[in-house]
C-alpha cells in the first residue's frame, strides 16, 4: 500500500478514485503524566510523555486507515491529510483520512 501526501503518485496512473480512507483514534491524558507535565510546565521544555502519546495516537490513526483503504481494494492512498480535535477535557482525536485509489 503507497500512502503519500502528495495528490499523485510518481510514475503511476491513477485508474480509479474509491473515495475517502479514514482512520481515527481518541486519547485521553492521565493523572501520571499530567503531574509530571505539570512540573514540566513550570521549568519549561518539551513534554514527552505528551509527545510519545501524540507519536503513538497517529501511528494508530494511520494504520486504521491503511486499513480501511484496504477494505475498499485501494492500491494507494493520496493526499493524505491529519487532523486533531479535543472530543472533551483532556482528552483528543486523530483523524488521518486521504483519497483511496487504485493505480493503472
Amino acid at each position: 500500500m503507497i500512502l503519500t501526501t502528495t495528490e499523485s503518485v510518481p510514475n503511476r496512473e491513477i485508474g480509479e478514485i474509491l473515495g475517502i480512507a479514514r482512520g481515527s483514534t481518541v486519547r485521553a491524558r492521565n493523572i501520571g503524566r499530567d503531574i509530571f507535565a505539570g512540573l514540566k510546565n513550570i521549568v519549561g521544555g518539551e513534554i514527552e510523555e505528551y509527545t510519545k502519546l501524540q507519536a503513538h495516537a497517529r501511528e494508530q490513526a494511520m494504520q486504521r486507515l491503511q486499513q480501511d483503504a484496504e477494505r475498499m481494494g485501494a492500491d494507494a492512498v493520496v493526499n493524505i491529510r491529519l487532523t486533531t480535535a479535543m472530543v472533551m477535557q483532556g482528552a483528543a482525536e486523530i483523524l488521518a483520512y486521504g483519497t483511496a485509489v487504485k493505480l493503472k
